[in-house]
C-alpha cells in the first residue's frame, strides 16, 4: 500500500505543472467536478462516496487519493465507505458476468 497523503501531494505538483502547460484542461476538470444541481440533492458526502466507487471501478489511484480525503471531510464513515465499495465490487463482478456472455457469444460465432 502507498502513503496516500504523500501521493496526493506529489500528484498535486504534477497536475500543477500540467495546469501551467494547459490551463484549460484543469479549468474544464474543475467545472465538471463542481457541477451539482441547485437545491436538495445528493449532498457532498454521497457525491464523494459515489466518486470513490467509480474511482475503484476505473482503477484511478489519484481519484482515490483525492476523494477519500474529500469523503472524510464531508463526514463519511468507514461503514459508509465500505458500503459504497461493496457497490463498486458488485458492479465490477456484474460487468465481468455480462462480458463473459459476450466472450461466449464470440467463441460460438465463427
Amino acid at each position: 500500500m502507498q502513503n496516500w497523503a504523500a501521493y496526493r501531494e506529489q500528484l498535486m505538483g504534477t497536475l500543477s505543472t500540467l495546469g501551467q502547460l494547459n490551463p484549460d484542461v484543469l479549468k474544464g476538470n474543475q467545472i465538471l467536478s463542481d457541477a451539482a444541481p441547485e437545491g436538495p440533492g445528493l449532498g457532498p458526502k454521497i457525491r464523494e462516496l459515489i466518486a470513490l466507487a467509480v474511482a475503484v471501478t476505473t482503477r484511478c489511484d489519484g481519484c482515490i487519493a483525492f476523494h477519500t480525503e474529500a469523503a472524510r471531510k464531508a463526514g463519511a464513515t468507514k461503514a459508509e465507505l465500505a458500503e459504497a465499495l461493496g457497490v463498486a465490487i458488485a458492479l465490477n463482478e456484474g460487468a465481468a458476468l455480462v462480458y463473459s456472455a459476450r466472450a461466449l457469444h464470440a467463441f460460438e460465432s465463427p
